[in-house]
């Protein structure tokens, strides 16, 4: 495949580890946001290194935003999906509904809708 093939330079930064869900954590957020210490406790095992790499990485892409709030002490930090990142959690909703029908056999996994998910 073609270094410079759209495929190929997507699939770069969405098919690494934790990259699609982090973006499903922000979608859970209240207005798609969270801090950095509210995705480092709902995605166990993922060190503060490989999420704060994540989240550079998807804002450099457009997915996310960090909105930094200097007005108060300590300084708040919160990452939030863009209209980008909105649209790519359709398409993990698709793959979601595929693997429920073709592939995964997960009786847990029964809800339509992400955003409410806990699991």
């Amino acid at each position: 495949m073609d270094n410079s093939c759209t495929v190929n330079l997507t699939v770069r930064y969405l098919a690494k580890k934790w990259s699609l869900l982090i973006i499903l954590e922000l979608y859970k957020g209240e207005q798609y946001t969270r801090r950095f210490s509210d995705l480092k406790d709902a995605l166990p095992g993922i060190t503060p290194k490989i999420l704060s790499d994540r989240l550079k990485e998807l804002e450099r892409e457009g997915i996310i935003g960090n909105r930094i709030d200097t007005d108060r002490f300590p300084v708040k930090s919160e990452y939030f999906l863009t209209e980008s990142g909105l649209e790519i959690v359709d398409i993990i909703k698709n793959i979601k509904k595929w693997a429920l029908k073709w592939k995964i056999n997960n009786i847990l996994c029964q809800n339509q809708d992400c955003r409410v998910c806990v699991l």
